[in-house]
């Protein structure tokens, strides 16, 4: 999937998601959602593959199960560099929202590769 188009999809997920979870995530406006995606998806390039590296032995143990707590840390991340407008109830609010950004990121990178075909 391209660069922005990942941007964009990962703001309309904050965007919806944050509106099923009002009581614990929150997104002030459409371009704070705009922003935390392209932070996100730059601590995925900088920070992620450090985190992914020093966390192999207990993903292996795991067996991956531990690069959804990997990705919920950089979710909290994000929060933190965005600041008020972008911000988490819980660690397992964070975690949650992962798996959704995950499972639609997979859904149209899956998509995209069928339409190249």
């Amino acid at each position: 999937m391209r660069f922005w188009q990942r941007i964009f999809i990962n703001a309309l997920v904050f965007l919806a998601l944050a509106g099923f979870l009002q009581n614990s995530f929150y997104v002030r406006s459409v371009w704070i959602a705009l922003g935390a995606s392209l932070v996100l998806a730059l601590l995925n390039m900088i920070v992620k593959p450090i985190l992914v590296l020093f966390s192999l032995p207990i993903t292996i143990l795991t067996l991956g199960l531990f690069s959804i707590v990997i990705n919920g840390a950089m979710l909290s991340m994000t929060a933190g560099i965005v600041g008020d407008g972008f911000s988490f109830s819980s660690f397992w609010t964070a975690m949650f929202v992962a798996i959704i950004l995950s499972l639609v990121n997979t859904f149209f990178n899956n998509r995209m590769v069928t339409e190249r075909r």
